[in-house]
């Protein structure tokens, strides 16, 4: 009984989400443009013009037209399949890094909430001595001793990432291990691991997607600026921010290079930006009782 009621509250509680960010012009505009976004993400093969690591050397800073419907890179390589192919790139590292984090944190948090004592202690001492590390200098740190790539970017910024949804989790679950619904699924004997799963963890999903809606746009502007940096995404793969890098020494010549993966990071930063913002006042009680015309 006390499961199909959490599984109940928990379908209300993303029911709600879903309708807060309706109710919001602005939220909803985001969430619109994240659906466009992976759409473009998901069709990237069939609307890329090109192949988007392809030379052509003979087609070296074409202008926009005919062939290439926004001109090419200084290698000849069509920068809208780029783009397009960029956009795959970065939303599926913004993805991998956001889940795994959630993950991880989720279930650290967990974890160290529950059962408290010594395994609460060292968990968080970890927490804190890694928080307290800049972020930059640690993601570079590992970069710089695993060598420069992709693949090392994401673990750097994974190895982060979960430290703020542990640190949420667990201050949710302080709050819910006394609710009476967690002691009586004690009082019938269920295991510790049981309740974390069936009772205490879908109540603590609404600040987890949300916290981790506002982690995706920052992974992809890390993301983004380490690789104009030259330590994430390495040529020729076509990921925004090493598109950014490689035009450089056209910004004056041919803008366009910049302008094109500038503007596409900055449209998706922006629409997670929004959606996360949507998400949080849903889960917002005074908010959601002004949204519902009602008083306090």
């Amino acid at each position: 009984m006390h499961e199909t009621v959490t599984v109940f509250r928990t379908a209300f509680s993303l029911a709600r989400l879903l309708q807060g960010i309706g109710r919001d012009r602005a939220s909803f505009a985001g969430g619109v443009v994240v659906i466009l976004l992976v759409l473009v993400a998901l069709l990237a093969p069939w609307l890329a013009p090109h192949d988007p690591v392809k030379q052509n050397l003979a087609h070296a800073l074409a202008p926009p037209g005919g062939e290439y419907p926004l001109g090419t890179d200084d290698m000849g390589r069509c920068l809208l399949s780029r783009v397009l192919y960029g956009t795959r790139i970065s939303l599926a590292v913004g993805l991998l890094v956001g889940g795994l984090a959630a993950v991880a944190g989720t279930l650290i948090g967990l974890i160290a909430g529950y059962y408290g004592g010594f395994l609460d202690e060292v968990l968080m001492r970890l927490t804190d001595v890694l928080m307290g590390l800049p972020n930059l200098v640690f993601i570079l740190a590992v970069v710089g001793v695993l060598g420069p790539g992709l693949g090392n970017t994401i673990l750097a910024l994974v190895a982060l990432g979960w430290l703020h949804f542990a640190r949420v989790v667990r201050g949710s679950v302080l709050s819910l291990k006394e609710s009476e619904f967690v002691l009586a699924a004690r009082a019938l004997g269920f295991s510790g691991p049981r309740i974390m799963v069936r009772h205490i963890l879908p109540n603590v999903l609404g600040p987890v997607v949300v916290l981790a809606t506002f982690d995706i746009p920052h992974t992809i502007l890390a993301v983004a600026g380490l690789s104009f940096l030259g330590l994430g995404a390495q040529p020729p793969t076509p990921e925004w921010g090493a598109m950014l890098n490689a035009a450089r020494s056209y910004m004056r010549t041919y803008p366009l290079l910049m302008i094109t993966p500038g503007l596409m990071i900055f449209l998706t930063v922006l629409a997670f930006n929004l959606v996360g913002n949507g998400l949080r006042d849903a889960l917002d009680p005074r908010r959601s009782r002004i949204l519902d015309g009602g008083g306090g």
